[in-house]
């Protein structure tokens, strides 16, 4: 009976110090229901109460950042996990991986528009890489064929230089190749995805004389979906 009232005390007395149910019980070994009980008879003042609210709060908050933590160590794993699956890419599949980009990123020929130039545009300096890549080594395009345009939202006018220094670097190319900024006007809804440092705009890569070049990666299109479409 002594030990009960001594438990009782201690968990009254814990819980006035803020501490949650669960670090009650593992101080204070007792059933859930009876700690229950015991709280609810005691009554705490209104300090009490906002000291226990705080270290709830508190505790979520702690909570919430190592749930944070074990997700983006999870995420980490999987893309390191996946990447190491990539052992290697042939010219063959590089081949068709541009094909592919062009498909979803590039300038399209139309009928009421012949002679089209190929161009293709992207944000993502990953992508840009690897399409520049497809064009020396698998297409074989001279480096003095290729013409480099940046499209810009006005607000970053100041950080046309760094703008111009970033796209020089990611492609390898000299910087008097990145003269032309394009500016675009910013929309209401656009400007918060692009007010950091970490925007550069879109590099448009163009390629002149080449609307053979367009005709041919039309025909690779084709024959990529024909062969997929077969495989139903």
């Amino acid at each position: 009976m002594i030990r009960k009232i001594r438990e009782k005390r201690k968990a009254i007395s814990l819980r006035k110090q803020g501490k949650t149910y669960s670090d009650i019980l593992r101080a204070v070994q007792i059933a859930k229901s009876t700690l229950g009980i015991w709280l609810k008879e005691a009554k705490l003042s209104v300090a009490e109460n906002q000291k226990f609210t705080e270290a709830k709060r508190l505790a979520s908050l702690r909570g919430g950042q190592v749930k944070k933590k074990q997700r983006i160590q999870k995420q980490k794993n999987t893309v390191f996990k996946a990447r190491s699956e990539i052992k290697s890419v042939s010219e063959r599949e590089l081949f068709l991986m541009g094909i592919v980009l062009y498909w979803a990123e590039g300038a399209k020929e139309k009928e009421y528009r012949p002679g089209s130039a190929f161009e293709f545009s992207n944000m993502d300096p990953k992508m840009i890489q690897v399409f520049l890549v497809w064009l020396l080594k698998v297409c074989k395009i001279s480096k003095n064929m290729l013409i480099f345009n940046i499209f810009l939202h006005e607000t970053h006018k100041n950080r046309a230089d760094e703008v111009k220094k970033y796209w020089s670097k990611i492609t390898g190319f000299s910087l008097k190749n990145f003269s032309t900024i394009y500016w675009k006007r910013n929309k209401l809804n656009t400007l918060k995805k692009n007010i950091d440092e970490k925007y550069h705009g879109v590099l448009k890569i163009k390629v002149k004389r080449s609307s053979e070049l367009v005709r041919k990666v039309a025909g690779w299109t084709e024959g990529i979906f024909e062969k997929v479409n077969n495989m139903k």
